[in-house]
C-alpha cells in the first residue's frame, strides 16, 4: 500500500484526490474520510502551488490526526473565503501518440496542422473543477489553454511526444475534475494522458487513450475525465452535468450513417450477413428478433439493399466496416491482424492457382501432401518461378515477399504434430483433446444410458439411439453399464440434437458430407478418457439401414480406418459446434451487447467502467470484421465447416435452445455438464469427477483470482446493497445488456438479479472470465490443433462406407485414398489453415490478464490499486503453478512422451502462434 500511495501521492481521502509527498506530507488514516470529505466537497480550499515555489515548511495544521506539511507562506495564501482569490499557474503534461508509419495523405495533414499550429488554429485545452461557482451554479473553470510547440515538434519521430500546456487559475479553484480539449486542427491525434502538476496536493491524472478529432468533423469539445472514480450518487456537483452530456454523445439518437470518425454506441440486428443484390445464393435471414433469436450487434447506419429493405448493404473488404473510433485496432494490432490476413491471400490465393493450372490435384492425395506444406511451402510447391508471378494479378507485395521472406509463404508445423507426427491417430490423444484440446467444454457426464434426444419426434423422428449396452459391455473393466454410471465412469461428446435438424440441407451441399455424433468415453483407473463408442446419425428420413449406425474401436484392418472415419466426423462436429457456438457465439457475439451498453449507460468516472474498460479492449473491432470476412455469406467460416451457408442458422439455434447466461461461468458450467458437483472442502467449492481435467483445474485457478479481485474492488465501492439498488448508470446497463442487447431472451427467468453485491461479483466475474480464460482457451489453439487438417478436419467430404454401398469396394482397395478424399480438398484445408493461424496468433501490444495499460494510475483510488497489484501476484503464481503440472508425470493429459503440455490458460505468452496467453479481452 504504502508503494502505491508513493506512486499515486496519498489521497486527502481514501477515494479522492492526490497527495504528493514532495509537495504535501499527510499522515492518513482510514477514519478520517468523513473529516475530509462532506457532500464530495473539501472542508478546506486545496492550496495551489506557483510552479516556481517547490520549497515546503514542515507544520501542523489541523488538530486532529490529519498531519500536514505546507509553507507557512502558502497556508497565509490560502484567501479568507470574503478574500479575493488569487490566480495561480498550473500545467499540463500532455502525451501524444504518434503514428509509426504514414501515408502521405497522413503527412501532409500533419505539416498542416504544425502550419495552421503556428497562425492560431491550437489544440486548446481547460481544466474543469469538481466544484460549481456558487453564484453561476456552473462548474468553476480555468483559462483556455493551447497545447505549446505543435509546430515544433512535428518532425518528432519517437512514438510518444510530450507537450505542456499552461492554465491560470483561482486559488479557490478546488480539484480538477475534468478537462475540455478542441482540436482545431485538420488531423486528428491520439491522446494518450494529460498530468496536471503544480496543486499542492500533487499531480492529478487523466487517462485518456482516445482519438481527439478535428473541430470540423466534430465541432464539440471532448471532455475527459480524472481517473477518480464516482458512483452517481456520489458526482461531485461540478462534474454532474459533463457526466450526463458525455453519455448522451456516446449514445447518439439511433439515426443515420456512422461516419468512421464517429464514438456513438448503439444496437442492430445481424441483417448484414448475406448480400441479396448478388443473387439468391447470397441471401442470408436476419439473426435477432422473434423468429430468429439472437444478440445484437454494434449498429453502423448503413443504407439497405437495393432488393431487400430490410437487410442492410455491405462494406466489403478492404473498405473498413464502422466500429467507434477508439474501439479500432491500434497501429501494431493492425499491422499484426494486416500481415495475417496478407498471409491468408498467399495462402488461399496460390491454392487457387494450383487448382486452375493442375486440375487433377484437387484433392489431397496423401498425407506427403500435407507435409509438405510445411517443409516446402506452397510456392516452391507450386513450381511458380518470377517470370510466371510478374504475368499474374497478384499484389505487388508478393513478389517483394518472394525476395524477402520465402519464409512467409510456408506454414509453421502445428504443435500436434511437432512431438508425435502420428499422435493424432491414437484413441487416446482422440479423447485427449475432449480436455485438453482446443474445444475442451463440451464433454458432459452420461446420466443415462443410452441418451435421448431432446427433439421433437414428430418433426426429427424417435427419440431413441442407437447405442445399446452391448456395444459398449466389453470395454468398462469389468464393470456393467450401471456401475459405470453410477461410479461416475461414462462420458459422453453429444452434437446429435444440433446437427440433426440441418443435416438434410447440409447434406444437400455440393461437397458436404456429415452426420450428427454421439461419441462415448469411458473413465479408466489412470485418470485419462478411453473412446467406446460412436454413434452416427442421419435424419429419419434416410432408408433405415443408415439413419443410426454404431461404430466401436477397431477389431481389424477394416474395421480400425473405420473407426478413423468415424474419429473424424466426430471432429468435424467438434469443430463446428467449437467454431460457431463454443467460440463465435459465447465469447464473441454474446459479449458485444454487455459492451455496447457500458459505454452507453457507465460513465468513464464509474467504478465498474474502469473495472471492465480493458476487458472490452477491441472485441468491437474483431467482431465487425468477423461479419465483414468471416461469418458473412460465402465467408471464409461458411467455406471451411461443414454447415457451409447454414453456420449461423446453427449458431442461432444454440443460442435460443442452449445459451444460459446464468450457466457461462466456469463452475456454474462445470455443474450443469455434470463434470464437477459442489464441495464446500474443496479449494474452490467445487470436486472435478475426472480430476485430471486440464480446463477445469487449470480454469478454475484463473476464476478464483478474478472472483476474489471483483469481490474485493466491488465491496470497495458498495458497502451495502442499497448502493446497488439505487445506482442508476449500473441498472441501466444491466438492464440495456439484456433488455436490449439481449432482447430476444428477456423473458427468461433464469436471468441473475442485481440487487446485491454478491450479485454483482457474479455477474461481473462471469462477464471478464468469458472475455479473457473463456476466450483464450477456445481460440488461441486452434491452429496448433487444427492446422493439421486430418486431426480436426473443418468438414468431411465423404459419409463413412457400408457394405452395401457401390463406394465399400473403392475403401477396401485404398482406404488412405478414400480417407484422405473425406477430407476437406487441398483448397479448402490451405484457406481454412491460413484462417486459424491469423486468429491463433497474438499482436505485440496484446495485454494480458493481470496487466493494464498504466497500471499505477488507472483508477485514482489507492486502495484498489494496491489490490490490482495483488491480482497481478495471484496471476503470477498461477502461471508457475500450471507450469509445474506440465511436469507432473502423474498427469497423463498434460505431461508425457509427445503429449502437449496445456498452456492455454498459462496467463503470459510472446507475440505470435504459442498456444498459450490469457488477454484480458476478446481482440481476435
Amino acid at each position: 500500500m504504502a508503494l502505491v500511495k508513493e506512486m499515486l501521492g496519498c489521497s486527502l481521502i481514501e477515494k479522492s484526490s492526490f497527495l504528493s509527498s514532495s509537495k504535501l506530507f499527510l499522515n492518513c488514516t482510514s477514519n478520517n474520510t468523513t473529516f475530509l470529505r462532506k457532500q464530495n466537497r473539501f472542508l478546506f480550499n486545496p492550496v495551489l502551488v506557483p510552479l516556481e515555489q517547490r520549497r515546503v515548511h514542515l507544520m501542523k495544521v489541523f488538530k486532529s490526526s490529519v498531519v500536514a506539511a505546507i509553507s507557512e507562506d502558502l497556508i497565509k495564501a490560502v484567501p479568507d473565503q470574503k478574500e479575493k482569490a488569487v490566480k495561480f499557474k498550473v500545467r499540463a503534461a500532455v502525451t501524444i501518440r504518434n503514428k509509426n508509419k504514414e501515408d502521405f495523405k497522413e503527412a501532409l495533414a500533419k505539416h498542416l496542422g504544425a502550419f495552421t499550429d503556428m497562425i492560431g488554429r491550437n489544440v486548446v485545452l481547460q481544466l474543469i473543477s469538481t466544484e460549481e461557482d456558487p453564484k453561476t451554479k456552473a462548474p468553476k473553470k480555468s483559462s483556455e489553454a493551447v497545447l505549446k510547440d505543435w509546430s515544433k515538434k512535428a518532425n518528432v519521430k519517437g512514438e510518444r511526444v510530450p507537450y505542456t500546456a499552461e492554465f491560470i487559475v483561482d486559488s479557490n479553484f478546488g480539484v480538477p475534475g475534468a478537462i475540455t480539449v478542441t482540436n482545431k486542427h485538420q488531423k486528428e491525434f491520439y491522446l494518450e494522458s494529460i498530468t496536471i502538476e503544480g496543486f499542492a496536493y500533487g499531480p492529478v491524472h487523466f487517462p485518456c487513450n482516445s482519438w481527439v478529432q478535428s473541430k470540423k468533423d466534430h465541432p464539440g469539445k471532448r471532455i475527459f475525465f480524472s481517473n477518480q472514480p464516482y458512483l452517481p450518487s456520489q458526482t461531485p456537483k461540478g462534474l454532474r452535468s459533463l457526466r450526463e452530456k458525455e453519455l448522451r454523445v456516446l449514445r447518439g439518437n439511433g439515426k443515420g450513417v456512422r461516419k468512421l470518425s464517429d464514438r456513438i454506441y448503439d444496437f442492430e440486428v445481424y441483417n448484414d450477413l448475406g448480400n441479396p443484390d448478388k443473387g439468391i445464393d447470397f441471401v442470408r435471414p436476419t439473426l435477432g428478433g422473434e423468429k430468429i433469436p439472437y444478440p445484437r450487434r454494434c449498429r453502423t447506419g448503413r443504407l439497405p439493399t437495393k432488393t431487400d429493405m430490410q437487410a442492410e448493404s455491405r462494406v466489403e473488404k478492404p473498405l473498413p466496416m464502422y466500429v467507434p473510433r477508439d474501439e479500432q485496432f491500434e497501429e501494431s494490432k493492425q499491422n499484426a491482424f494486416s500481415a495475417g490476413r496478407l498471409r491468408a491471400v498467399l495462402h488461399n490465393l496460390l491454392p487457387q492457382l494450383k487448382a486452375s493450372i493442375s486440375s487433377y490435384n484437387r484433392d489431397i492425395n496423401s498425407f506427403a501432401n500435407i507435409d509438405d506444406l510445411y517443409k516446402e511451402g506452397l510456392l516452391l510447391k507450386l513450381g511458380l518461378h518470377e517470370e510466371i508471378i510478374k504475368n499474374l494479378p497478384l499484389p505487388k507485395m508478393v513478389s517483394k515477399i518472394q525476395e524477402s521472406s520465402e519464409g512467409l509463404l510456408k506454414y509453421e508445423t502445428p504443435k500436434i504434430v511437432s512431438k508425435d507426427k502420428f499422435a493424432w491417430l491414437r484413441d487416446d490423444e482422440f479423447a485427449r483433446q475432449a480436455l485438453a484440446g482446443v474445444n475442451p467444454v463440451n464433454i458432459e457426464r452420461l446420466t443415462a444410458f443410452p441418451p435421448v434426444s431432446k427433439l421433437d419426434p414428430e418433426i426429427y423422428g424417435p427419440q431413441e439411439s442407437a447405442l445399446k449396452e452391448e456395444h459398449i459391455a466389453g470395454q468398462l473393466n469389468g464393470m456393467t453399464v450401471q456401475q459405470a454410471l453410477e461410479e461416475n465412469k461414462l462420458f459422453m461428446v453429444d452434437y446429435h440434437d444440433i446437427y440433426i435438424p440441418f443435416l438434410d440441407r447440409i447434406n444437400a451441399l455440393d461437397g458436404r458430407k456429415s452426420y450428427a455424433t454421439r461419441t462415448i468415453f469411458f473413465l479408466t483407473p489412470n485418470g485419462t478418457l478411453k473412446p467406446i463408442a460412436i454413434e452416427l446419425s442421419l435424419p429419419h428420413t434416410a432408408p433405415r439401414s443408415r439413419a443410426k449406425r454404431v461404430v466401436t474401436p477397431a477389431i481389424d484392418a477394416t474395421t480400425n480406418w473405420i473407426w478413423q472415419l468415424a474419429k473424424a466426423h466426430v471432429c468435424s462436429n467438434d469443430a463446428g459446434v467449437h467454431q460457431l457456438v463454443n467460440h463465435w457465439l459465447r465469447t464473441h457475439a454474446s459479449m458485444e451487447p454487455f459492451i455496447l451498453a457500458a459505454h452507453r449507460q457507465l460513465s468513464a468516472m464509474h467504478p465498474i467502467f474502469k473495472l471492465l474498460d480493458p476487458h472490452m479492449r477491441y472485441t468491437l473491432e474483431i467482431n465487425a470484421l468477423a461479419r465483414q470476412s468471416l461469418i458473412n455469406a460465402d465467408g471464409v467460416i461458411e467455406s471451411c465447416f461443414t454447415p457451409g451457408r447454414y453456420c449461423m442458422e446453427m449458431s442461432a439455434t444454440a443460442y435460443r435452445n442452449h445459451w444460459r447466461f446464468d450457466k457461462e461461468g466456469l463452475p456454474a458450467d462445470l455443474i450443469r455438464r455434470g463434470i464437477a458437483v459442489p464441495d464446500p472442502t474443496q479449494p474452490h467449492g467445487l470436486k472435478l469427477l475426472i480430476e485430471d481435467y486440464p480446463y477445469a483445474s487449470d480454469g478454475l485457478l484463473i476464476w478464483n483470482a478474478i472472483e476474489n479481485w471483483v469481490r474485493t474492488y466491488v465491496n470497495r465501492y458498495y458497502p451495502n446493497s442499497s448502493l446497488i439498488c439505487t445506482d442508476r448508470e449500473l441498472q441501466c446497463w444491466y438492464y440495456e445488456s439484456i433488455h436490449v442487447g439481449h432482447a430476444d431472451m428477456s423473458h427468461e427467468d433464469w436471468w441473475p438479479p442485481l440487487n446485491t453485491a454478491d450479485d454483482l461479483v457474479s455477474i461481473l466475474t462471469t462477464i471478464i472470465w468469458l472475455a479473457s480464460a473463456q476466450h483464450a482457451a477456445l481460440n488461441f489453439g486452434q491452429y496448433p490443433y487444427g492446422g493439421y487438417v486430418p486431426n480436426r478436419p473443418p468438414l468431411m467430404r465423404r459419409l463413412v462406407p457400408e457394405e452395401n454401398d457401390p463406394e465399400y469396394a473403392h475403401f477396401l482397395a485404398d482406404p488412405q485414398k478414400y480417407f484422405l478424399l473425406a477430407l476437406p480438398s487441398l483448397l479448402q484445408a490451405t484457406k481454412f489453415m491460413a484462417v486459424v493461424d491469423t486468429l491463433s496468433t497474438h499482436s505485440p501490444d496484446e495485454e494480458y490478464i493481470g496487466e493494464r495499460q498504466q497500471p499505477s494510475i488507472w483508477s485514482g483510488d489507492a486502495e484498489i490499486i494496491d489490490a490490482f497489484y495483488g491480482f497481478s501476484a495471484e496471476i503470477r503464481r498461477i502461471e508457475k503453478e500450471i507450469e509445474k503440472r506440465n511436469a507432473d508425470h502423474s498427469l497423463r493429459n498434460r505431461c508425457g512422451a509427445g503429449v502437449l503440455p496445456y498452456e492455454l490458460l498459462a496467463p503470459s505468452s510472446d507475440p505470435g502462434v504459442t498456444c498459450r496467453g490469457v488477454p484480458n479481452s476478446v481482440s481476435i
